[in-house]
This record gives C-alpha cells, sequence and structure tokens, in this order.
C-alpha cells in the first residue's frame, strides 16, 4: 500500500493523540469528517494502521531499564527465546548481527527485580554470556510524544 501525505499527516496526528475524535482530526487536517473515517478504515485494512495502544506515563511505568546483550549458543535461539517470554520483566528481545545474537530490554520496579531478571537469563541453559547497560536517562524517545 503506497502511503500519501494526507495519510502520513493522519498517522501523525493519531500518533500525538490515539483517541482523537474523527471530528478533530478532520478540522485538525482540514479535510471532512468522512473523508477521515473513509482513510481511517482503509488504513486500518492495509494494515498500515495495526492498533491502537495505551502509553504509560512515568507515574506508572517501570523505573528501571536495561539493555541486556545475550550471546547463545548455536541453534539454542528457540529455546533462549521460550525462556525470555516466561519473565515478566522482559519487554522485547530482538535478533541481531555483530557479537552478540539477542538484545533484551528489561523494565523492573526496583534493582531487586532487575538483578533477579538479569540472573535468570544468565542462567538459561545455551546463553553463553551477557553484558548489560543500565538505562540512566532518556535524552529522546520519539516513541513516546
Amino acid at each position: 500500500m503506497q502511503l500519501d501525505e494526507t495519510d502520513r499527516a493522519l498517522i501523525s496526528a493519531l500518533s500525538e493523540n490515539a483517541r482523537a475524535p474523527v471530528a478533530t482530526l478532520a478540522r485538525k487536517l482540514g479535510l471532512a469528517r468522512t473523508t477521515v473515517q473513509a482513510r481511517l478504515d482503509r488504513l486500518e485494512e492495509t494494515g498500515a494502521i495495526a492498533g491502537y495502544t495505551l502509553r504509560l506515563g512515568e507515574v506508572v511505568r517501570p523505573r528501571i531499564r536495561a539493555t541486556v546483550l545475550v550471546s547463545i549458543e548455536l541453534r539454542a535461539g528457540p529455546s533462549v527465546l521460550q525462556r525470555l517470554k516466561t519473565l515478566p520483566a522482559v519487554e522485547t528481545v530482538h535478533t541481531c548481527s555483530g557479537r552478540v545474537d539477542l538484545i533484551v530490554i528489561v523494565a523492573a520496579n526496583s534493582t531487586a527485580e532487575l538483578d533477579q531478571t538479569l540472573d535468570l537469563i544468565g542462567e538459561t541453559r545455551g546463553v553463553k554470556g551477557s553484558e548489560s547497560l543500565i538505562h540512566l536517562a532518556t535524552k529522546l524517545d520519539r516513541t513516546r510524544s
């Protein structure tokens, strides 16, 4: 599907506030409400918009975050991923190229919870080693407006 400038403007407006009423979006974009609704329906049907989500505020978001660089043994990927899925503090897991095999994002409410999660990752069968990078401050985050 090809997105035009109007589609991009609509997506941008939704990224600022996904709960904005169609009438508000229409006024902001200078379009008819029915046009905006039709575009939203098309963007949803084609998968350009996969869904709407909740962004947690600072008050309820876990306070301590870490990026864990994980090296795994050959062919251990599926079993390591299964184990990571069981750890509640693990938010995302990415495969990558380079000196490590996985990038794991962890969010915890305390240093004790973070420490326990890091231990569980390190003890996982198939994990050769890991390096933890504790997030100190966020200087730029385009995913949270």
